[in-house]
């Protein structure tokens, strides 16, 4: 098992909103960007925050957008759509999902519209 299936998403998502911030992109539009991949709401994804839910619970208790077949390309140096291991792969597809936000790609491509 991979450190980071048991890491909080909690201790993750500032670091998430700090390389947004950085590149002139808001909290809002990450939290758009989260709720798109993992159907949860605002108050979900709040709670995921508050109870501290490691990253194999966060995504256990998420429902993927049907469209995140669509998310390709590097990260970390490997290609998403090659990860074997689905949770690492759900990792990396919101981890390019970031990615392409702070690289200041318009919301509506990276959210496959």
């Amino acid at each position: 098992m991979h450190r980071i299936f048991g890491t909080p998403f909690a201790a993750v998502y500032p670091l998430y909103l700090a390389k947004v911030e950085r590149k002139g992109r808001t909290k809002a539009e990450l939290d758009e960007v989260v709720r798109w991949l993992t159907g949860f709401d605002d108050a979900a994804l709040a709670r995921q925050i508050d109870t501290e839910a490691t990253f194999e619970e966060f995504f256990a208790a998420a429902e993927l957008n049907p469209a995140v077949s669509e998310i390709t390309g590097v990260v970390c140096g490997v290609r998403v759509e090659q990860i074997e291991d689905p949770l690492m792969r759900r990792i990396r597809y919101l981890d390019k999902l970031v990615d392409e936000l702070a690289r200041g790609k318009a919301l509506e491509k990276v959210l496959r519209g």
